[in-house]
């Protein structure tokens, strides 16, 4: 119910009908801009924290028990009108308020009639990997990724392999907004143990030779899984902050967060391991530090693998989200085997659903989301397989990471770069800027020389100079900020110049706040 609503029902009783109206003309402006509130049922839900392909709430403060609830009976109405008696495989991530959010979402999905079976304290990939080993119909995984303490979030799927997409999230907002619920009697039962046919399932491949690895999990739940089933392929493993701990006392896990990387660097180079890898917080993401304690983006990795991978299946497609390197473009080894690179969005189910309609045998995100499709996976991402692959990758070549990474041609790449913008200003500037480049590029105005040769809008703004060089600009889809990368094959230099010629622009919006991490 509408605070409007209230203010009706309360006039049909008289009281005080000239306070009334005078509430009613100075707050129906304000209701557009207000929180989605249900004053009968004390219901919290920000509209906004329906994002793209994910829900991301700061909790209790954007979100309340009984909103997360309605979440709940909202995925249940959308997974009941395509199957009549559906069974859902639910789990949560490792943060304090994690089972108590699970919970109320548990409930909702209940009440519209699905069957809920509960696996517990897992990673995003096992709840994946669950509706495959238990044939469900449905997956929802209770986790906010790699934000800061103090979010949750929901991430969800009905197809096998793929999550929630833009369409499939305003479908479910309208649902849970205008409160479209379906009524019904559903069950819960825990399933026990789960976690460990995924660790034995991923253990299964050993490798040849002794490979040292560190494994960083930034005290995230990635910690209960990574080391044993490193170990468990063969590996010699050094644990890095792989106590639970929801309090992050270290750093955010998150293997794009220089200060984590850092940290395996330096533990890399103490211990003269062979790889590090870093774990996000729920386990889809890995990043990647070489033998050297040298920090190689994800996309490089994920070209040397695709570049294995087409040895043995020729004529492949391949999907890369637009943050990764232009290598994928020309590369030599790729174009000889009959190889086709997509540049798509970036996001994990936006990459998913590609590499699944393309049938793509894997996709690659800058941000380390990797997915491996049939013969070589499900489709899903998956941050520890995708550590176990580099290291079956390292012990097929026998060669040490840096050397792999020296045979690729040289780039200078940023890290990945986040100003603030709001969220409901953050689309409105990407659409000014696209405008602007568009303009610049007619004029044949030039960036450190050179003139802009192409321009993609798949995803924000992509566009390329002369050399290769290139620049992107996009909207985040689970935070309230923009994204920034660049990349030159030409100079370090190069690289910088087309950082600051996008900062400019992004300044003079007037709509950017502090970044992240800039170069």
């Amino acid at each position: 119910m509408l605070y409007v609503d209230l203010l009706n029902i309360l006039y049909k009783l008289e009281i005080n009908r000239t306070f009334i109206e005078h509430m009613k003309n100075i707050s129906i402006k304000k209701i557009k801009k207000c929180t989605y509130i249900n004053m009968e049922n004390s219901v919290k839900i920000d509209p906004l924290g329906f994002r793209e392909y994910d829900a991301r709430w700061l909790y209790p403060d954007s979100i309340n028990k009984e909103g997360i609830k309605d979440v709940g009976k909202g995925f249940g109405t959308q997974i009941i009108k395509k199957i009549k008696t559906p069974r859902v495989t639910v789990g949560h991530d490792y943060r304090s308020y994690s089972e108590e959010v699970k919970k109320n979402f548990i409930e909702g999905l209940i009440s519209t009639g699905c069957h809920v079976e509960d696996i517990g304290l897992c990673l995003s990939p096992t709840i994946y990997f669950s509706q495959f080993e238990l044939n469900s119909d449905a997956v929802a995984m209770i986790t906010a990724s790699h934000n800061e303490n103090g979010w949750t979030g929901i991430k969800m799927g009905i197809e096998k392999g793929l999550t929630h997409c833009k369409e499939e999230m305003l479908e479910l907002k309208d649902i849970v907004l205008n409160k479209k619920f379906v009524s019904g009697e559903g069950s819960y039962k825990v399933i026990k143990d789960f976690n460990k046919i995924y660790i034995n399932k991923l253990s299964k491949n050993k490798i040849k030779r002794k490979i040292k690895v560190v494994a960083a999990c930034g005290n995230g739940t990635a910690g209960i899984f990574a080391p044993e089933i490193l170990r468990g392929i063969g590996c010699e493993v050094i644990e890095l902050d792989c106590e639970l701990n929801y309090n992050f006392p270290k750093y955010n896990p998150n293997p794009e967060d220089m200060k984590m990387l850092h940290e395996i660097s330096k533990c890399v180079k103490e211990n003269k391991a062979d790889v590090g890898f870093g774990f996000d917080g729920d386990g889809d993401r890995v990043g990647i530090i070489d033998n050297n304690g040298n920090e190689i983006f994800s996309d490089k990795i994920g070209l040397l693998i695709a570049r294995n991978i087409s040895e043995k299946h020729k004529s492949s497609k391949f999907v890369v989200d637009v943050k990764s390197t232009g290598l994928f473009e020309k590369d030599e080894i790729l174009i000889k085997n009959n190889c086709q690179t997509i540049y798509w969005k970036t996001g994990h189910s936006y990459i998913k659903r590609k590499v699944n309609n393309e049938n793509a045998i894997a996709g690659f995100e800058k941000s380390g989301h990797f997915f491996f499709n049939s013969p070589i996976g499900y489709g899903f991402d998956d941050g520890i397989n995708s550590a176990v692959q580099i290291c079956h990758l390292l012990d097929d070549q026998n060669k040490k990471l840096s050397e792999l990474i020296e045979i690729l041609p040289k780039t200078y790449q940023s890290p990945t770069m986040a100003p603030f913008c709001k969220d409901d200003e953050k689309y409105l500037v990407i659409n000014e800027l696209i405008n602007k480049i568009k303009e610049l590029k007619d004029n044949n105005n030039k960036i450190d020389g050179l003139n802009i040769s192409n321009i993609l809008t798949v995803n924000g703004i992509r566009f390329s100079l002369e050399d290769g060089s290139w620049g992107l600009i996009r909207a985040s889809s689970n935070k309230p900020s923009l994204v920034v990368v660049t990349e030159s094959p030409s100079s370090d230099n190069r690289k910088k110049k087309i950082f600051e010629f996008i900062d400019e622009l992004l300044q003079k919006t007037g709509k950017i706040g502090k970044y992240d991490q800039k170069i």
